[in-house]
C-alpha cells in the first residue's frame, strides 16, 4: 500500500468521534451500555438481556458465542474493570469498549460471510494472500526469542494460517522503548538495521534518582504513549540529562516474531492515523533482508472493508466512519 492521501487525524479525534458514535448507536437501538469517565469518556458496551452487544455486529457475535475459543477472547479483563452503574451483574471487559480494535477485528473475521466455519471469504483470501482454510486465533503467543533462551511471549491480535496481524485503531502509538530492551532479542541485528531505527533523545533535568529508579522509569516509558514523556529541555543545557528511546518498540516484537516463525506480517489500521502509519514504515525502512521485507505488509481498515459483505460495511460505517476505499 501506498501512504494515503485521506486526511489525518490524531488518536484523540478519532476516539472524541468513536465515542460519539457509539453513544449515538446506544441511545437510538437502546443498547446496554456505559461511560468510562475521564476527559474523553469512552461509551463501554455490554450484553442486554435480548442477547445483545452493541460493540458487535448480530451476525458476528452470534458465532463468537458459539465458539469457545473465540469466546474466552471476550473475557479479557479492562485495563479500568470496574462494575458498571447499569447493571451490577457487568463487570467491564477490554472489548466491551467502543474504542477496542480487537473487537473490531473480531467484528470483521468472526462475520458468517468472511468465515463461514470452514473458509475464508475469497476477497479476504486474495487480499491478504493467505490459504482459504487458514482458521482466525485470536491473542496467540508465538514466542520472540531472546539472547538469553528464554521467549519474550509477546501477543499477536490475529493469525491466519501464515501471517500474523496486529490491530491498531484509537492507540496513540506502537510504544517505545529504551534500547538496552530492543537489544535482548535474539534476531534483532539479523532483521534489523539498528542505526536505521527510529529514535528520540529526551531531555530533562538531572534527579536525585539512583540508576536503578531511572532503569524502572524507562522500562515504564516502554508501555506508556509517547505523549506521557516529559517535555524536553534544551538539548545543550549543562542542568540537562538526556535518554534515548526507540519509537515502535511494539512493532519492533511484532516483526521478529514473524521472522523467528517464518511468518508473514501486517500491520491493521485506519487510514485516517497517518501518524501510526508513518511509524510503520520507518519499521519497514530498517529491515535489512530484502526475502523477508517482502512479507511485512500494512493494510487499512478502509482496504480490507472494500472486500465484506455489505451488512458488515454499514455496520463499520455507522460505529466506526470506516468507509471502503
Amino acid at each position: 500500500m501506498t501512504r494515503p492521501n485521506s486526511p489525518s487525524w490524531s488518536a484523540s479525534l478519532l476516539r472524541r468521534d468513536l465515542s460519539a458514535r457509539a453513544s449515538h448507536l446506544a441511545a437510538t437501538q437502546k443498547l446496554l451500555h456505559d461511560i468510562h469517565p475521564g476527559p474523553e469518556p469512552i461509551v463501554i458496551f455490554g450484553r442486554d438481556e435480548y442477547g445483545r452487544h452493541g460493540n458487535f455486529h448480530p451476525a458476528s457475535y452470534e458465532n463468537i458465542c458459539a465458539n469457545p475459543p473465540w469466546l474466552r477472547r471476550l473475557t479479557k479483563p479492562h485495563t479500568a474493570s470496574r462494575r458498571s452503574r447499569s447493571r451490577k451483574d457487568w463487570q467491564w471487559k477490554e472489548l466491551d469498549s467502543a474504542n477496542s480494535s480487537d473487537a473490531l477485528l473480531m467484528n470483521i473475521f468472526c462475520h458468517p460471510e468472511v468465515f463461514d466455519g470452514t473458509t475464508l471469504a475469497p476477497a479476504v483470501v486474495n487480499l491478504l494472500n493467505v490459504e482459504a482454510i487458514a482458521q482466525p486465533c485470536f491473542g496467540i503467543h508465538p514466542g520472540v526469542p531472546l539472547l538469553n533462551g528464554h521467549l519474550d511471549r509477546t501477543e499477536i491480535d490475529l493469525q491466519l494460517g501464515n501471517i500474523f496481524l496486529e490491530a491498531k485503531l484509537t492507540e496513540s502509538s506502537f510504544q517505545t522503548a529504551a534500547p538496552r530492551l530492543i537489544e535482548r532479542y535474539r534476531d534483532l541485528e539479523t532483521v534489523f538495521d539498528i542505526t536505521r531505527l527510529p529514535r528520540k533523545i529526551l531531555y530533562s533535568a538531572p534527579s536525585h534518582q539512583s540508576v536503578e529508579d531511572i532503569s524502572q522509569i524507562e522500562y515504564q516509558i516502554d508501555f506508556q504513549p509517547e505523549e506521557s514523556a516529559a517535555s524536553p529541555a534544551p538539548p545543550h543545557s549543562p542542568t540537562t540529562a538526556s535518554r534515548t528511546l526507540i519509537h515502535g518498540y511494539q512493532l519492533i516484537r511484532n516483526v521478529l516474531a514473524a521472522y523467528a516463525a517464518d511468518a508473514a506480517f501486517c500491520v491493521l489500521c485506519d487510514a485516517r492515523r497517518h501518524d501510526l502509519i508513518e511509524t510503520w514504515y520507518s519499521i519497514l525502512s530498517a529491515v535489512h533482508r530484502p526475502t523477508f521485507a517482502t512479507r511485512l505488509k500494512l493494510l487499512t481498515w478502509q482496504e480490507l472493508s472494500t472486500t465484506l459483505p455489505h451488512d458488515l460495511q454499514q455496520f463499520l460505517e455507522a460505529k466506526y466512519g470506516i468507509l471502503p476505499t
